[in-house]
């Protein structure tokens, strides 16, 4: 953004906004971004009301308000085993929702993202064991058989599921959702009220608030940011607060 620009729309889907904020984040002139949604999951611009059709979406770029909205800095391991750093927009995760959201995207989306990661997510489930994770926020820890850690800034991941309902993506602090050792009819029971924000509070969940997440386990297992899929545990979330300068739909 050398040349002074100081809005960037961006036109696609949430891995999209993912690789703008990776390119983005560290600029010292950051310019205002807004979004034209063409994805499939549009998990992100839920969190913030901003309109799928695009005369609208439009509308919000060229007459929106601004927002400053957190950004995450996760430290991880790369695939290649090396140690790797990146930026994330929306929900990350650790366990059972990385393998699903690889999944997802190695099919095909006709039927919209919420289809396409349900049944991956079902495919995944039949043969995943949860596995032993150590899980420490803003130096409290919890230990032991877990499916999945969610690191929420926005409430919105999986092609509409509302995983965490009260996360806030100008606070300053994640929203980390641990999915414990239930079992597998317990999780695809449970997993369709996601959809509503209904699934809390569960007897094997639990959410804690933080600005810095680690998250350990013996066998690595896959780290997922914004529906991405670059590596695996140990990783380290860190918040950073007001990163991004949104376009969102002006007040009323």
């Amino acid at each position: 953004m050398g040349d002074g620009a100081t809005l960037l729309v961006v036109v696609g889907g949430d891995g999209t906004v993912n690789e703008v904020v990776n390119g983005i984040a560290d600029l010292e002139n950051q310019p205002e971004v807004a979004i034209l949604s063409r994805g499939t999951g549009w998990d992100f611009i839920r969190t913030f009301g901003i309109p799928r059709k695009v005369e609208d979406a439009v509308e919000v770029a060229l007459r929106g308000e601004t927002r400053l909205v957190d950004l995450g800095r996760v430290s991880y391991r790369a695939w290649d085993g090396t140690d790797a750093q990146a930026v994330f927009a929306n929900v990350a995760s650790a366990g059972m929702s990385g393998a699903a959201a690889q999944r997802a995207n190695a099919t095909t989306k006709t039927f919209g993202g919420k289809a396409a990661y349900l049944w991956a997510a079902l495919a995944v489930l039949a043969h995943w064991s949860p596995g032993e994770l150590r899980v420490t926020v803003d130096g409290e820890s919890r230990s032991g058989r877990m499916y999945d850690v969610i690191v929420a800034n926005g409430r919105y991941f999986g092609g509409g599921m509302e995983i965490c309902p009260d996360a806030s993506s100008d606070d300053g602090m994640f929203d980390v959702l641990t999915i414990g050792d239930l079992t597998k009819r317990d999780l695809m029971l449970t997993m369709p009220k996601a959809y509503r924000g209904a699934h809390l509070p569960h007897a094997k969940a639990e959410v804690l608030r933080g600005s810095v997440v680690t998250i350990e386990s013996d066998e690595p297992v896959p780290v997922e940011l914004d529906g991405e899929q670059p590596g695996t545990t140990p990783v380290r979330f860190e918040v950073l607060p007001g990163r991004l300068k949104l376009r969102v739909p002006a007040s009323s």
